[in-house]
Order: C-alpha cells, then sequence, then structure tokens
C-alpha cells in the first residue's frame, strides 16, 4: 500500500507540472498562425491547401498537403529548375541564344508578342526572366522544347516528387481539355523550393542565380502585402477557379517556404486574398521569430532600452 500511494504522489506531481508548465512562447504563435489559416480555410468558398516550412529549425505546418491541385503557371518552378540543372551539367548554356519565331507565340505573352520574328535573338536566361517576372507562355513553351518535358518530370522524380508532373505546354486547351493538367502538391511543391534553396539540386552559384531569377518582381498574392524590400522568390499561378502562389521568403535569419493553393473557386478575387492574408500571416510571424529573443524581446535600430 505504501509503495501504491508514493506512485501515486509522484505520477499526481508529474502531472501537476505538465499541466502548469506553459508551451513555448514561439510554438504559440504557430498555434496562432494555425488558427489564422483555419478561418480562411473555413470561410472560403473552395478548396485551400498549405505548406509552409521554417528553413531554420525544419518546422512544418500542412493543411490538405497532399491533395493534387492544378498548378497553372507556378510548374514554371519546375521547368526552370530542369534548365538551371541542364545548365549545371553542361547540356545547354544560358547565355544560348534563341531567335524569336511567330510559330512560338500563343495567347498571354506580353513580352515575346511584341519583338520580331526572325530577327529578335535572346538568351535562354532572358527567357526564364520572362516566364517568371511576367508568365511569357511563349517563352515558358520554348523552354519546355528546349529541355524536354520529359527531363522536367524525370528531374521531379529524382526528388521523390512523385505527384509534380509537367504534362502539357501552356494553353494546349486540347490537352487540358482531355485531362493532362500541371499538376502538383503543397507538399511537394515546399520539398521541391526546400531542396532547391538547401543546394540538394544544383550547386551554390546556379542555385545564387535560380533565386535572383525566381525574385525578379512580379505581380502576385505572396508579397502583395509584405514590405516591399522583401526578398520573396516565388511564382504564382492562375486558371479559372485557380489560385497558387508558391515560393521561398528571404526573412533574414528566417527564411520559410509558402506554399498556398486553391481550386473550386466560386469567385477567384478570394482565392488572391486568401493567399495574401495566409502570407502576411507568416511573414509576421517569422519576422518577430528572426527579431525577438528566445523571451520575445526585439530591439529595434535605434531604440534604447528602459
Amino acid at each position: 500500500m505504501k509503495h501504491f500511494l508514493c506512485s501515486l504522489l509522484l505520477l499526481a506531481t508529474a502531472f501537476a507540472q505538465n499541466a502548469s508548465a506553459p508551451p513555448a512562447k514561439p510554438q504559440i504563435l504557430w498555434q496562432k498562425l494555425e488558427a489564422t489559416i483555419a478561418g480562411v480555410d473555413q470561410t472560403l468558398d473552395g478548396v485551400l491547401g498549405v505548406a509552409i516550412e521554417d528553413l531554420a529549425s525544419g518546422q512544418t505546418y500542412f493543411l490538405h498537403e497532399n491533395e493534387v491541385f492544378p498548378q497553372a503557371s507556378s510548374i514554371k518552378i519546375a521547368v526552370l529548375a530542369e534548365l538551371y540543372h541542364q545548365a549545371q551539367q553542361g547540356k545547354l548554356k544560358l547565355t544560348d541564344l534563341y531567335t524569336v519565331q511567330s510559330s512560338d507565340l500563343v495567347a498571354d505573352s506580353d513580352i515575346m508578342g511584341g519583338l520580331t520574328p526572325g530577327v529578335t535573338r535572346i538568351t535562354l536566361r532572358d527567357l526564364a526572366t520572362m516566364m517568371v517576372a511576367v508568365s511569357d507562355n511563349s517563352a515558358t513553351n520554348v523552354l519546355i522544347d528546349r529541355v524536354g518535358m520529359d527531363n522536367v518530370n524525370t528531374l521531379l522524380d529524382s526528388l521523390g516528387l512523385t505527384h509534380t508532373r509537367l504534362r502539357r505546354k501552356m494553353m494546349d486547351l486540347k490537352a487540358a481539355g482531355e485531362g493532362r493538367e500541371n499538376i502538383s502538391t503543397p507538399r511537394e511543391m515546399m520539398l521541391l523550393l526546400e531542396k532547391l534553396q538547401s543546394g540538394k539540386v544544383l550547386n551554390a552559384p546556379m542555385t545564387e542565380d535560380f533565386f535572383r531569377v525566381l525574385s525578379t518582381h512580379k505581380d502576385s498574392w505572396i508579397p502583395r502585402d509584405l514590405p516591399p524590400e522583401l526578398r520573396t522568390a516565388n511564382k504564382p499561378g492562375a486558371l479559372e477557379g485557380v489560385r497558387n502562389d508558391s515560393g521561398v521568403i528571404f526573412v533574414e535569419k528566417r527564411p520559410y517556404v509558402l506554399c498556398i493553393m486553391t481550386t473550386y473557386l466560386r469567385n477567384e478575387r478570394e482565392g488572391e486574398e486568401a493567399i495574401s492574408k495566409i502570407s502576411l500571416a507568416a511573414y509576421q510571424m517569422f519576422d518577430r521569430l528572426a527579431r525577438a529573443s528566445e523571451y520575445g524581446r526585439v530591439i529595434s535600430p535605434g531604440n534604447g532600452t528602459r
């Protein structure tokens, strides 16, 4: 009986200590971010998927992370990755020249459509910049032809990303109507960006230039409400009923990957606003974690102490 009572006392003491011990303060911030995302998910008239990775700690957050979503122009991240992969292998040079052809032109090609066919010559890197900055579809299709659709998917396979697929060129409505959509999941797009950022795909110089191109300023929803000086390497995508944005946000000392996908949207504007709201909430958390002490104290430049 004495041993039994002692055991009960020890258990009660341990329970009381665990019950009174507050969760780590950074984890409370993560919980608040999760609550914000849950609120967005509840009010969005559509399907939402989210994947977040803290590149400093490895902590992640997922919502419907393994659901397959249409990627629209966000799949161009994979095309860009294979372009740099082949450049690293010596199969091509980013400075290789391409002569613009009228036969290459498709809709939503704001830059390529204004160039002179048969005369204008631009580099593959220039095409990549056009693909990222203004989502030029003709530039994208030229790059897909140059690197090969199968090679893009082989690279994805080598990284274990079996649900991420480039299955058609841009503006191929026939292929889309047949169900050959460009697809990925929030988790796999997060993993692709994490592997690229950590140097698991490209060497250091190629990695640096890859993210330099992906950081080209663009009209997109992840950075819309973030500080304009913050470096964001992302690629949005838009189709009827679909809005996506995936990228790496380079908060100093606390970079993170953010992939947000929406589909079955009744109102595309609501999908865009959902992405921007989640992005702002994630930034506000990571920015505080980056600048604060373990106790949460932040000392901004020029501020004194009390």
